[in-house]
């Protein structure tokens, strides 16, 4: 490790770079740890500390393509990688080089610049990078023959930069006096972050001594600056080496300005109060871009709270409570790529009628901002009706917004649409503002396109579904009929779960619910075969059924098993018979509104024992009575005794009206425990005589 932190300070200096990073593999390959910075105290680097190897990002990239991955700005980091972008938000170019010892690769060199440089990195920088890589390779390598491989250590290294001419001792003092003359406050920090200067008002302000202060890091000096927001001005400062300011809180009650203005030796700090900062200096404060600053973290949860998105419906709204809050904006729209047009998906703050004048433009219409951001993959910012007038301007007339964001969504290179974001008032979008929107636009971009697919697959469930359930059940004189279907809340929405209502003829029905093992495609095509096989033998003798019915499951060899209570009514002998296949026991509500739970002699379930017998039971039907069939889904709940559930239900059975029998299915599912099961309901009832 002591000879890979000289060639670090090296390329930095070569290459004019604001701060290296050198990261090393883990003993088991699988993250990256930052071992050594140079330019950037390792507090302040403590963001990008630990990088998974498989994700998304120029750095695991580098490592697993083996290849120099360069982006010249911000934009191009937040458009190839947004998840990246938004623990790196800063106006600042990227290089990671991979560092291959033998046939491994060991770590990566990775170098940023502030944003203001060259687009494309010159010869000369690029030969001091592949130098540095190569030199620090053969360390790597040249470790792991001796048989001592370089890991990275509990907490990176800070390597000092090297240092310009020093100042002799006549010019420092003139410097120290001529500091300690002015009124406002002055502190020299360098590279880690360590107070190297502080004058006399400096140290009144903060409420310290200067001998309190020299050579302690700043935020161990200054508890109070030990916060995610002052870090975050801090690291912009360091990184795109412009000036930036902060104001915060010094207990008790004294707010600063603090003004940092950065190079590659340090960072010299002003500290002026705020209401003498405000009159005496010109400088922008954070402001919007501060409040991004404050979104920032917003973001990142947004960025996980996405991944549990399932639904374009599920975006559109956890992107729309996210964002607004967090940038203190008005509207929000969602537009998706559809046919040649963008359709809007979801909005938040616009009436109906400025919804149906945006939506659907085509791709041709050039004066709609939405399209134009979209066809050329870059933000669009209009920070007052003016400027967004020179574009559309029936946009300010009929919206009334006053400056607007929009954010085209690019997915693995496809547009996929476009988020407009926009406030009532004219707004200046600061530089971290805009990074911080497009690189939440990235990431909205890619929940979309899962939700696009969940979406089809959705739909692609649904209608497997009704398909393989009866679309509508015979009408049979004699016999009222209520069915329900509810699936559960997992997976496609899709299950095993069937019911069946056949005439048989005469005064005979048949009637059949049942259960598939499985939540998937393949347990709704068994279902609907072995629908289909009670079906092809409805009339038979029900124990004759389910033993017809196990041998087909039992010859197709599936691997899944199926519960089902068949039912042969005699309407007009008013009895039915009965035959289960390991499903839970049916209801039968008297005419009196007395229930009891039907103990059938127990089958084994469908599609395990090709010899398997069952056996029916023959029990009254008189006209008023209620047979209830049903799934588990309707009764189990986690802890609860099925057996007691069983009861409860017959309860919820007993006090419900049969002479609203749809009322009265209803009324069952509403009291269900709901515990994510698919649930299906079968009420077959005789009406009493008139």
């Amino acid at each position: 490790m002591e000879a890979l932190r000289p060639c670090l300070v090296e390329v930095v200096r070569e290459t004019g770079a604001s701060a290296g990073l050198l990261y090393l593999v883990s003993l088991d390959g699988r993250v990256l740890r930052l071992a050594a910075t140079s330019g950037v105290p390792p507090k302040i680097a403590a963001l990008w500390e630990r990088l998974r190897v498989a994700a998304s990002g120029p750095v695991a990239d580098a490592v697993r393509e083996r290849r120099l991955v360069w982006l010249a700005s911000q934009a191009e980091l937040t458009r190839r990688y947004p998840k990246a972008a938004l623990v790196l938000p800063y106006d600042v170019a990227l290089a990671a080089a991979p560092l291959v010892a033998g046939p491994m690769v060991r770590g990566a060199l990775v170098l940023l610049w502030p944003g203001s440089r060259p687009p494309r990195l010159g010869a000369q920088e690029r030969r001091a990078v592949g130098a540095a890589r190569d030199r620090m390779s053969a360390l790597l390598e040249r470790a792991a023959e001796d048989g001592q491989p370089v890991l990275p250590g509990r907490a990176p290294r800070h390597v000092a930069p090297a240092r310009g001419p020093t100042a002799g001792p006549a010019e420092a003092q003139a410097a120290a006096d001529f500091a300690n003359r002015l009124p406002e406050g002055c502190c020299a920090l360098d590279p880690e972050g360590r107070i190297t200067f502080v004058n006399a008002a400096a140290a009144e302000l903060l409420g310290r001594r200067v001998a309190d202060l020299a050579g302690v890091l700043l935020w161990e000096a200054l508890p109070w600056l030990d916060d995610p927001a002052f870090e975050d001005r801090y690291r912009a400062a360091v990184l795109s080496h412009r000036p930036t300011s902060f104001t915060a809180l010094c207990p008790p009650d004294l707010r600063l300005d603090l003004r940092l203005c950065p190079d590659g030796s340090g960072v010299s700090l002003r500290i002026t109060p705020v209401g003498i900062a405000a009159t005496a200096d010109t400088v922008d404060r954070p402001g919007s871009e501060h409040q991004g600053t404050g979104g920032l973290y917003d973001l990142m949860h947004l960025a996980a709270t996405l991944t549990e998105a399932a639904s374009v419906r599920d975006v559109v709204e956890l992107a729309a409570d996210h964002i607004m809050p967090a940038f203190d904006a008005q509207g929000f729209v969602l537009s998706l790529a559809e046919g040649g047009r963008l359709r809007v998906v979801g909005h938040r703050g616009y009436r109906p009628e400025v919804i149906e004048f945006l939506d659907l433009p085509p791709f041709k219409d050039a004066t709609a901002p939405t399209v134009r951001a979209l066809t050329t993959g870059a933000p669009l910012f209009f920070a007052s009706p003016r400027e967004m007038a020179r574009l559309n301007p029936a946009i300010p007339r009929l919206t009334g917004r006053g400056s607007w964001a929009f954010l085209p969504l690019i997915a693995s290179g496809r547009p996929v649409g476009c988020c407009v974001v926009s406030y009532q008032r004219p707004h200046t979008f600061a530089p971290g503002e805009r990074a911080v929107l497009t690189s939440l636009a990235g990431l909205i971009a890619q929940a979309v396109d899962r939700a696009r697919l969940y979406d089809a697959k959705h739909q692609l469930a649904h209608s497997l579904q009704t398909g393989l359930l009866p679309a509508t059940l015979p009408t049979v004189p004699g016999l009222r009929v209520a069915a329900r279907y509810l699936p559960g809340a997992r997976d496609m929405d899709i299950g095993g779960d069937f019911y069946d209502v056949i005439r048989c003829g005469g005064a005979g029905v048949a009637a059949a619910i049942g259960d598939v093992q499985g939540h998937n495609v393949n347990a709704a095509a068994l279902m609907g075969q072995v629908r289909t096989a009670v079906h092809a033998t409805a009339g038979a003798p029900p124990a004759e059924v389910l033993a017809r019915t196990n041998r087909l499951l039992t010859d197709l060899d599936s691997g899944l098993f199926t519960s089902c209570v068949y039912a042969h009514l005699d309407l007009a002998g008013r009895t039915v018979r009965l035959a289960t296949a390991g499903h839970p026991p049916p209801l039968l509500r008297r005419p009196d509104g007395r229930t009891e739970i039907l103990d059938l002699p127990p089958g084994l379930l469908l599609g395990i024992d090709p010899g398997a017998e069952y056996e029916a039971t023959e029990i009254p039907l008189p006209p008023g009575a209620v047979l209830a069939l049903y799934t588990d889904g309707l009764i189990e709940a986690p802890g609860v005794d099925l057996g007691d559930a069983t009861a409860v239900l017959a309860g919820h059975l007993a006090r419900e009206d049969p002479r609203d029998l749809d009322a009265m299915a209803d009324a069952l599912l509403q009291r269900s425990p709901s515990c994510g099961d698919d649930v299906a309901l079968l009420l077959l009832h005789p009406p009493p005589p008139p």
